[in-house]
């Protein structure tokens, strides 16, 4: 990233506090220019709860003053209960917490040095509020910005996908379980810093027993998931995410359901801004984020809405791997979603085949039961840029699961979207679930994942209302896999993969479930986009990208990432443990040390459903002279075939002594997950 300090303008950066109706203050940051005290500008929001000033400090200090130097007062502000901000935060997008958003920005709107007109923007949490605060329609909003997020919080989110409990879900929660620990800076709230500290770590709950009591689409997730109504969304919206991020179909959705101004980007990146993106390319989003805000808070007519509503990078083949630092391609534009350029095709599938169109077949049926360890190499639901957290070779997950290929292809193939499994099954058990696989072979025999999605069948008909299945009946079901943009070259071929588990990605089923697909009734529809579809756009698409130079930040002592798997051959144990510490870490402008590390582990024995176990560990500390707090955070999920068992810890340390201790035990019952 080019690191841009001479800007358009002059800016400044001040603390601010924004008074709620209740009382209630939120703690923020703005970045505005010096000019705007005498010209008022737009305001754009970014409102999410990761302590704006530390944790955030560094990426904001990228963007926020860059935005500001091309004439926006840009505002980061936290979430009641969360950095300085007052109160206890007690779940994600609650409506207190999307009123409150109205309310801040309203009070941007009312300030002197803002025109009167805002915008809202961020990347996951922040994505999310901000495309639910756009279906509330405040007067003020112009226009989104929404970056790695969805419009639907039950099938498309951390915690659940095709009706199967995601993994995530528990490491997700278990990543706010400890952010909504930490303590405010008492550099900044005083002596009461303490209070909140306990009120916090008292009340603001453990969200993963919340998130596990809720197994299917109820009015828990129709809440804050903007696909209920589309027509809610009264303003532009400009959609961003990644192939390497869990939420790339949401941009593809949003395009195709919206009716106001939209524009989708997807490009090879995992759960990052595209300025920041890695795997690369990275471009220059920022400049491209003050062209959406030009057209939209100031009126001027840039063109760019002239372009393609849909951009996406269209990946080459590439060997498998579990981090990539670029991504070979080339950025192709669609009119509109669904694009003329992409022509859905049927494949019928075979004995281990996957058959030409139109192509007759007689196809006996086959079966199979997956052992645990398939999923072992499946990467993250979600890349974090997290390395290593990306599939690896998918060979040793196909031989636990039925596979169906192509022959070598004559010619290049290319697919834009989600490919749509339409397949026959049986099975032996009342609760089961089909994870589906698309991998590019080479030559050589190496497979990466392509695509891939989960379905839980007692789901088949929806997620509202799930029915157990019988056994020894037919059941036609339809599985979607993750929309992607990939090529396979001449001489690759294109393999399906099926599996009745894909643990640790996905919690599996209650018991082991042996499944019977009917390949004559199954087809596999793939979306072909032919490469000689006119896609000609300008090169390079975008800029390189650059950012204000970030806030200076001293590495102390050093991180550490790692992702383990083991597998013991005496007593059949295998696991999956993952690391992620960022070392300690001194924010010298305001004389803080931060230190964070997580660790998560995944384990199970020989093909003991019963044995599968998840377990989280969060330290933070926050240091500074002779004040010091740590808190540390266990979370454990187990299973037997009727419940699941959640145990969590949190402790408090103030210097050396443990002065806040909670413990949950919790049994939830599953229903039919």
């Amino acid at each position: 990233m080019r690191e841009v300090s001479e800007l358009p303008l002059e800016t400044k950066q001040e603390e601010i506090w924004i008074p709620l109706a209740d009382g209630t203050r939120l703690s923020g940051r703005l970045w505005r220019p010096v000019a705007s005290d005498t010209e008022p500008v737009p305001a754009v929001l970014e409102f999410i709860p990761y302590r704006q000033r530390d944790l955030t400090a560094i990426r904001d200090s990228i963007h926020h003053p860059y935005l500001a130097g091309h004439g926006y007062a840009c505002a980061r502000v936290d979430l009641r209960g969360s950095g300085e901000s007052d109160g206890v935060l007690t779940d994600e997008y609650l409506e207190l917490e999307l009123s409150d958003a109205e309310e801040v920005l309203a009070w941007l709107a009312e300030q002197s040095w803002c025109s009167g007109r805002t915008g809202m923007m961020g990347i996951s949490w922040g994505g999310f509020n901000a495309l639910q605060v756009a279906a509330r329609r405040p007067e003020s909003l112009g226009a989104i910005a929404a970056l790695c997020c969805a419009d639907d919080r039950y099938a498309d989110d951390v915690h659940y996908m095709g009706g199967c409990l995601l993994s995530d879900n528990l490491s997700w929660a278990s990543t706010m379980f400890s952010y909504n620990s930490c303590p405010p800076d008492p550099a900044v709230v005083g002596d009461r810093w303490e209070e909140m500290w306990r009120e916090r770590m008292e009340d603001s709950g453990l969200w993963l027993d919340t998130w596990l009591r809720h197994q299917r689409r109820d009015d828990y997730w129709r809440h804050g998931s903007i696909c209920e109504d589309f027509s809610d969304v009264g303003c532009p919206v400009l959609a961003v995410s990644g192939w390497a991020d869990g939420y790339s179909n949401a941009v593809f959705r949003l395009m195709q359901n919206l009716d106001v101004p939209r524009r989708g980007l997807i490009g090879p990146w995992s759960h990052k801004y595209p300025h920041l993106g890695r795997p690369g390319p990275a471009i220059g989003f920022l400049q491209e984020l003050v062209r959406w805000w030009d057209r939209w808070l100031k009126d001027v007519d840039n063109g760019v809405m002239d372009e393609p509503m849909l951009c996406t990078w269209m990946q080459e083949s590439m060997p498998p791997s579990t981090s990539y630092e670029d991504r070979p391609g080339r950025w192709v534009g669609e009119p509109s979603w669904p694009s003329p350029h992409v022509h859905r095709t049927r494949f019928p599938l075979a004995q281990n085949t996957i058959a030409r169109p139109g192509e007759e077949r007689r196809s006996p049926p086959v079966t199979v039961c997956s052992p645990l360890s398939v999923g072992q190499y499946g990467g993250k639901w979600c890349s974090y840029n997290a390395p290593p957290d990306l599939p690896y070779d998918q060979r040793e997950e196909d031989g636990g699961s039925l596979v169906f290929g192509t022959d070598p292809l004559e010619e290049r193939c290319e697919i834009l979207g989600g490919p749509l499994l339409d397949v026959c099954v049986e099975v032996d058990r009342p609760v089961a679930m089909l994870a589906a696989r698309l991998s590019d072979v080479s030559p050589e025999g190496q497979a990466t994942r392509v695509t891939y999605g989960l379905l839980n069948l007692t789901h088949r008909d929806g997620h509202d209302e799930p029915k157990p299945l019988e056994p020894g009946v037919r059941y036609q079901v339809q599985l979607r896999l993750n929309g992607v943009a990939q090529a396979f070259p001449a001489g690759h071929r294109i393999r399906l993969a099926l599996s009745t588990s894909y643990w640790p990605l996905a919690w599996p089923p209650p018991e082991p479930v042996r499944l019977t697909i009917h390949p004559e009734d199954s087809e596999l529809e793939l979306p072909l986009r032919p490469p000689e579809e006119a896609d000609e756009l300008p090169t390079p698409l975008f800029g390189e990208p650059e950012g204000t130079p970030p806030v200076q930040a001293k590495q102390i002592t050093p991180g550490q990432e790692q992702w383990q798997v083991s597998r013991d051959l005496v007593d059949y144990r295998s696991s999956l443990e993952v690391i992620k510490d960022l070392g300690q870490v001194r924010f010298d402008d305001i004389d803080l040390d931060v230190h964070r590390r997580a660790v998560e582990r995944y384990s199970w024995v020989g093909e003991d459903f019963d044995s599968v176990r998840g377990e989280t560990e969060w330290t933070l500390r926050f240091a500074r002279g002779d004040w010091a707090v740590r808190t540390s955070t266990r979370t454990a999920l187990t299973s037997t075939p009727h419940e699941f068992r959640l145990h969590a810890e949190l402790d408090g340390y103030l210097g050396g002594e443990r002065v806040f201790s909670k413990n949950w035990d919790r049994r939830i019952p599953r229903d039919h997950v």
